[in-house]
């Protein structure tokens, strides 16, 4: 039977470890492959430096908590998301401010913070903003003994770079190895778009408001997806996105003031989207969306909006988001079946469709 220091010998040489391991009991040994040294047969100065990056990595460490949220009763956001989620999120203010990934906190009810130290502590949503996909939450009592996680931009990243992926459970703070495959531009389904997401490989599987850090402990982006192409469209490579907190520090002091960004006041059709053979096709209407009471339906293929060819994701949502405010009259052209169509479809702010807690 292999022990774990083979294990952890055996990964080293690889460059990566993919069984995620226990943040504090491995800390030293992530570090160690982070800097390509064999832990066992280092240097002074490479101990000297192994040891810088150990306490820096246990701070961003002990920054990570995890979150469980239970959406309202009635929640539409519970047909895609499950009324009860539980992810991660990272402290990034010195009053306990919590970064995460927005939709866990969609239509959120209740919120618990779990800390390393095992306390349950209630929370309450400072932000959850469309247009970044950020999410902020702050606990009711103050923690305590936890430093907030300094944050580096993607521009300081090159390609294949190893970093680590930090995970809040019930078990405290796990870490899995992962390597920076790209940056670029990211249109998800859900009428949401970035400029610079972050692809990386291999996966982790709890990657919902997931932190990744650079081996200094910097925080570089929240988690939100699992991808199949991380690499892009001409290859398969199963990964996750992260979305970089460079789109944070610009917004901060807005989303803590008003709980969203103007940015994310613009039309919003309640269609799930993807592309397809050049086009871009509609696989999901929302119950509750001005899409489903205009006629839209699963299956049909937008081929313009207000007389705009569109022929991807990315097109789709800047013609859409064009428009100066978020309510109005929007024609699409739709191929329905066999049929070409025009329907007026009356975009909306959709935070204004979604449910408000009753208590905090």
């Amino acid at each position: 039977m292999r022990t774990q220091g083979s294990l952890i010998r055996s990964s080293l040489a690889s460059g990566l470890v993919r069984d995620r391991v226990r943040w504090l009991g491995s800390v030293a040994a992530c570090v160690a492959a982070l800097l390509g040294l064999s832990a066992m047969a280092a240097t002074p100065a490479e101990t000297a430096a192994m040891n810088a990056q150990v306490r820096a990595l246990k701070r961003a460490g002990d920054a990570v908590v995890a979150l469980n949220v239970t959406a309202t009763e009635g929640a539409t956001s519970a047909d895609s998301l499950g009324q009860r989620r539980s992810g991660s999120g990272v402290v990034i203010g010195p009053d306990g401010l919590i970064l995460t990934i927005g939709y866990l906190l969609l239509e959120a009810e209740t919120i618990e913070v779990l800390t390393q130290d095992d306390r349950v502590l209630p929370a309450r949503q400072v932000a959850y903003d469309l247009a970044t996909g950020f999410g902020l939450v702050r606990p009711l009592v103050p923690l305590r003994g936890i430093e907030p996680v300094p944050m580096a931009g993607v521009a300081s990243l090159k390609d294949g770079e190893p970093l680590l992926v930090a995970t809040g459970s019930s078990r405290g703070t796990e870490v899995g190895f992962t390597r920076l495959i790209a940056t670029r531009p990211f249109s998800g389904y859900w009428e949401y778009h970035i400029e610079s997401a972050i692809f990386t490989s291999p996966p982790v599987a709890n990657h919902s408001g997931a932190a990744l850090f650079n081996s200094r402990g910097d925080l570089l982006g929240i988690g939100s997806l699992f991808v199949l192409e991380a690499a892009g469209p001409e290859r398969t490579l199963p990964g996750n996105m992260f979305v970089p907190v460079d789109l944070l520090r610009p917004v901060l002091a807005e989303l803590q003031t008003n709980g969203r960004t103007r940015a994310s006041i613009r039309p919003w059709l309640g269609v799930s989207s993807s592309e397809r053979d050049g086009h871009v096709e509609i696989v999901r209407v929302d119950r509750a969306g001005p899409a489903v009471e205009a006629g839209l339906h699963p299956g049909d293929v937008v081929l313009e909006i207000d007389g705009i060819e569109v022929t991807t994701l990315e097109a789709f949502y800047k013609q859409l988001w064009k428009r100066p405010v978020a309510e109005g009259d929007v024609e699409l052209t739709v191929q329905q079946g066999s049929e070409v169509r025009k329907i007026k479809v009356h975009s909306i702010d959709r935070m204004q469709t979604l449910r408000k807690p009753e208590g905090i």
